[in-house]
């Protein structure tokens, strides 16, 4: 029997000094709010998409 998880919390600390040189992994480093939306906009289309396969 498949189990499925409802709600999923994810807590994190942001540090600026220590993350100068990391931005994620594959993740842009452009940080305008133009692209930001535009990358939560593709998720969210992503998990849209997603959950119509279902």
């Amino acid at each position: 029997m498949p189990v499925e998880i409802r709600e999923l919390v994810i807590r994190m600390t942001v540090d600026d000094a220590a993350g100068k040189g990391n931005t994620g992994a594959g993740e842009s480093q452009d940080n305008t709010p133009e692209a930001i939306i535009k990358t939560c906009v593709e998720k969210v289309m992503e998990i849209l998409k997603d959950q119509r396969e279902r």
